[in-house]
């Protein structure tokens, strides 16, 4: 199986699965000098780990981050960073029945037909628990972008079809973390809990949309043609499990729009050209031009319901129907949001060390 590495100078490279003894990443090619210690990973890592309320998993894991190897005395030693996070709240025992008759909306099939044998417990490597690779990594990718003046923060603007009102980046802020659905509005957050109580005693899930913006990224970041910041982007976003589409500032909406509404108005401010508007999000040529990047995912509902669905024996090759249990999540975008940001960090840390514009004198 390939696949599993991401970024050019910025590398990870995640392992483990779902219902195996552990889940990990190893990070290659950060600067040396770097402040870390567990605590770093941990704080993000928390964020996204089950169990956390009423609208998650029931699955209780501690996930906790221990750092093998490529810091030294409180600072990385720009070796591999190797992290590692053991998988305790283990129960195999619902998928025993479902290992001959994969799950609709899963990869159980898919992987069944690319290398005739995978791992059914729990999705093995095409679960969602992967992504702790990438948190944990995405938690050193965040603070090499604070110390460069970056900062990176998602929250969930619609769920269910309820969507929140648009929100500043202070009350993205000050509100994504008070409420258990990740939203900066806080009359919409108990809207939205509702709807996934509801969908939940039916049996069913609900998808939504998260918004991930950057501010304080600087003009010039980005690879021209193949290699443009909002195709790294897309492809780090759309790497992430349950996620269907991607979109870069004004996204969709451009389709029904003129050009004369469009396009960003330039103007002179404090003796620099800058952008009136912000419909690009950030991103023009696959540059960035200063403003604030703002990608938007559309998340899935969680695919594994408690309803009865058609599926098919691979045992006997014949047409058949299963009802899911076990412990899965209502709905995915309020756990989304840290592993959201971890990839767009990452992506940044990658093309700015590319770009040459990393500051590495401050690191310690």
């Amino acid at each position: 199986m390939s696949g599993n590495t991401f970024g050019t100078l910025f590398r990870i490279t995640t392992w483990g699965e779902s219902h195996g003894a552990a889940v990990g990443v190893v990070v290659d090619g950060c600067p040396a000098g770097l402040l870390l210690d567990e605590s770093d990973i941990q704080e993000e890592l928390d964020r996204r780990r089950p169990g956390q309320s009423n609208i998650t998993t029931p699955r209780k894991e501690e996930d906790k981050a221990q750092i093998l190897s490529g810091v030294f005395s409180g600072k990385t030693t720009g070796a591999p960073i190797s992290i590692l996070v053991r998988n305790k709240d283990v129960d195999s025992s619902k998928y025993e029945a479902l290992r001959n008759t994969p799950r609709p909306g899963h990869a159980d099939l898919t992987y069944e037909q690319k290398y005739g044998f995978r791992d059914w417990r729990g999705g093995g490597r095409s679960s969602a628990r992967e992504t702790i690779g990438r948190v944990a990594a995405g938690a050193i990718a965040k603070k090499i972008l604070r110390i460069n003046g970056i900062e990176v923060l998602g929250h969930v603007v619609e769920l269910g079809g309820i969507r929140a009102k648009e929100a500043n980046v202070e009350q993205i802020r000050s509100n994504t973390e008070k409420n258990p659905v990740r939203c900066a509005d806080p009359e919409a957050a108990l809207k939205m809990e509702a709807m996934i109580h509801a969908a939940r005693s039916e049996g069913d899930s609900i998808g939504g949309i998260v918004e991930i913006l950057c501010v304080g990224v600087p003009a010039g970041v980005g690879e021209p043609v193949f290699d443009k910041l909002n195709a790294q982007l897309a492809h780090g976003l759309m790497s992430i499990v349950a996620v269907k589409s991607v979109e870069i500032g004004i996204g969709a909406k451009c389709s029904l729009m003129k050009g004369s509404q469009m396009n960003d108005p330039i103007k002179m401010h404090d003796g620099k050209p800058g952008a009136l508007t912000n419909n690009a999000g950030g991103i023009l040529g696959g540059i960035s031009n200063g403003e604030p990047i703002i990608c938007r995912i559309a998340v899935k509902p969680t695919p594994s319901i408690s309803k009865e669905q058609s599926t098919v024996d691979l045992a006997e090759m014949k047409d058949t129907r299963i009802k899911i249990t076990g412990r899965h999540d209502p709905t995915i975008p309020p756990r989304i949001v840290p592993v959201a940001e971890a990839m767009v960090a990452l992506v940044l840390v990658d093309m700015i060390m590319r770009g040459g514009f990393l500051k590495t004198s401050s690191l310690g």
